[in-house]
């Protein structure tokens, strides 16, 4: 049975948003964030075609890497969809800002989910040096043809964690959204019930496949 989307959601004091819902005629302050993946999921957003243009009528686009220019996250969000794992400095300090900034959070995807494809790096977890290491050795020394070291530009280029965690290790998640990528028929159906205040039904194949 959907519940409301104002339900009783992560306790206080788990880093999750406590702002109250909005106004039944408001429009939903609504988030997409790209975290370690590969923008499959928002190009599959995308894929929604002529229905975004409803989902304009009862959302405020307020941050986002394809629709806003908006460089902060914002305070009080009420949805946010969040592709990819968590894979490095900058990854770790957004996904606790949104965390601490939105009412629903939605774990956009395998990546997201399970950490899937980026979190691969992990199986280097054992070996001398660690994961990151490994990485960084294998792809800027080993493969370089030239001018061979580790990037190192503090405030430009992140440094890596030394294991890729799907976002749910990070902060609390309200919903699921698994695919790779999920289908635009799968992010509408997630979607719809939340422009009426309810919880989307999560039920079947159709819904709940990876991959």
């Amino acid at each position: 049975m959907a519940q409301p989307m104002n339900s009783p959601g992560p306790s206080p004091g788990t880093g999750a948003g406590t702002g109250t819902a909005p106004a039944a005629d408001a429009k939903l302050r609504f988030a997409t964030v790209w975290l370690a993946g590969c923008s499959g999921c928002h190009m599959s957003f995308l894929d929604l075609d002529e229905w975004l243009f409803e989902l304009a009528r009862h959302v405020e686009i307020v941050y986002s890497p394809v629709a806003s220019d908006v460089k902060t996250y914002p305070e009080g969000v009420d949805v946010c969809l969040v592709e990819g794992a968590v894979a490095n400095a900058d990854n770790l300090e957004l996904a606790l800002r949104l965390r601490q900034r939105t009412r629903l959070v939605v774990s956009f995807g395998d990546c997201a989910v399970t950490a899937n494809v980026p979190g691969l790096r992990n199986l280097w977890a054992g070996v001398d040096g660690g994961s990151r290491r490994s990485v960084l050795d294998r792809g800027y020394l080993e493969l370089a043809d030239t001018g061979a070291q580790h990037p190192h530009a503090p405030g430009i280029v992140p440094e890596l964690l030394e294991r890729v965690l799907p976002l749910h290790e990070v902060i609390p998640v309200d919903l699921y959204l698994p695919g790779c990528p999920p289908s635009a028929e799968r992010i509408r159906a997630a979607i719809e019930p939340l422009l009426r205040g309810e919880r989307p039904l999560q039920e079947g194949p159709e819904l709940l496949r990876f991959g």
